[in-house]
């Protein structure tokens, strides 16, 4: 029998297309790095300051069109 380390060792993690697209829009705009978490209802982004955390929210529309998702964005800094 395979143990759980055998089956997952040639296995590439895939990030879903929100998560890609938040980071991805996070980067060229204002060139910082993000942490996104998929939610069944909600994109959690997590930022480091909360001078960049304000300016998503302000963003937010934009955002959403970026990622093509009509799931809520929450902000939180860390």
């Amino acid at each position: 029998m395979d143990s759980l380390g055998d089956l997952l060792k040639g296995r590439v993690p895939q990030e879903p297309p929100e998560v890609i697209a938040a980071k991805r829009y996070i980067a060229d705009h204002f060139q910082a790095a993000s942490s996104v978490t998929l939610q069944s209802n909600a994109l959690v982004i997590t930022v480091a300051s909360a001078s960049l955390a304000g300016t998503l929210r302000m963003q937010m529309p934009k955002l959403q069109a970026a990622c093509k998702t009509d799931k809520r964005l929450i902000f939180r800094i860390g």
